[in-house]
């Protein structure tokens, strides 16, 4: 258990929300300091941000590997897909375009790749470096429908542009 408390439910209001993104940024703050390995690093972040929010069932990384492939990375939940091509999928896609993918409803989402059959709702934010390389990227998936919020969104691209410039060069 992390030192947030009790993980927040989804149905906690957008401050209480925002609230805990800024006790897990400083915790991982805190946990980083002097940090210089990037495996450690999403490790540290992936299990900070899992215990904290009851709604995130699946909460990971992707590191990109190769042209066009991310691999799996550390990850809190169930086994996770082992390989994504660019082209596939909501990593896929947030990979590709370098943009954060928030998704209300996966099941319409055609490509959609389904690790846990569970899966309702799910948010892909890259992980880019100041010289617009691509680290990799942060996917959290959600049983519940709709869950990721704005806040959501807003605190997850801080956490994984702090990410980008912190590993810039140690990938």
């Amino acid at each position: 258990m992390n030192g947030h408390g009790e993980p927040l439910a989804h149905t906690a209001p957008a401050e209480a929300r925002a609230e805990r993104y800024h006790a897990v940024a400083k915790s991982c703050a805190s946990l980083l300091d002097g940090e210089d390995d990037w495996v450690a690093a999403m490790a540290t972040v992936a299990a900070e941000l899992h215990h904290a929010f009851a709604y995130f069932h699946w909460t990971g990384f992707y590191r990109v590997v190769g042209q066009g492939l991310l691999v799996v990375g550390p990850y809190q939940g169930g086994h996770g897909c082992l390989r994504i091509p660019f082209g596939r999928g909501i990593c896929g896609a947030a990979a590709r375009t370098g943009k954060t993918m928030r998704v209300a409803d996966v099941t319409q989402i055609p490509d959609h790749i389904a690790c846990a059959a569970s899966t309702r709702s799910e948010i892909v934010v890259p992980v880019i470096a100041p010289d617009a390389d691509l680290l990799g990227v942060l996917d959290v998936d959600s049983d519940v429908p709709a869950v990721f919020t704005e806040v959501d969104q807003e605190h997850l691209e801080r956490l994984c542009a702090d990410l980008g410039r912190r590993f810039q060069r140690s990938v």
